[in-house]
């Protein structure tokens, strides 16, 4: 199998480790392989790819987009480092309101699948960081909803030391207590 997945506390939200053959000439892996990914259970139809690129303390979220535009996301990092984080907001689940963070670089090639139901979002740890993220819903902008990034019912233990850049957008985001889960 080209890939490993490794469930985390959350067993939704799946860590993709993918095999990486490299030489003196660089490196070659692949980053989605439709059947090994359907035998680990991850049945997605991604329909958007998207490049992201953010400076360092750079702190993008928490979003999602309301159904019946719910997105599922294969996020990687192809330079640089991020602390990735997807934050259960499915109203029947019994880990609503738990959160994961991983740390996807450039250098350890791990991917996270967070599936529809999770908000997401991420900060900067590197001098930059391109992102590349895969989604199987097309971005609807009336459906985009978010959450503030620091709410303290959800406790996110952010890996960072310093006040983070974050949008007007972001800084005006609401507290977790009042969104409509999904």
């Amino acid at each position: 199998m080209p890939f490993d997945f490794q469930p985390t506390k959350i067993p939704d939200v799946i860590i993709v480790t993918p095999k990486v053959f490299g030489d003196a000439r660089g490196y070659f892996c692949e980053t989605y392989h439709k059947e090994a990914f359907n035998e680990a259970g991850i049945f997605a139809d991604f329909v958007q790819d998207n490049h992201s690129y953010s400076q360092k303390h750079v702190l993008r979220g928490l979003h999602w987009q309301a159904a019946p535009h719910t997105q599922g996301k294969l996020v990687s990092a192809i330079n640089g480092t991020i602390w990735d984080v997807a934050v259960d907001i499915r109203q029947n689940s019994s880990t609503y309101g738990q959160w994961v963070g991983v740390e996807l670089s450039g250098d350890n090639k791990k991917m996270l699948w967070i599936p529809e139901g999770f908000a997401h979002g991420f900060v900067v740890l590197s001098d930059e960081v391109h992102l590349i993220y895969k989604c199987t819903r097309f971005y609807t902008p009336q459906s985009e909803r978010s959450c503030i990034w620091n709410d303290q019912d959800l406790k996110i233990d952010w890996p960072i030391n310093f006040q983070p850049t974050i949008s007007d957008k972001d800084s005006k985001a609401p507290l977790f207590s009042s969104i409509q889960p999904l």
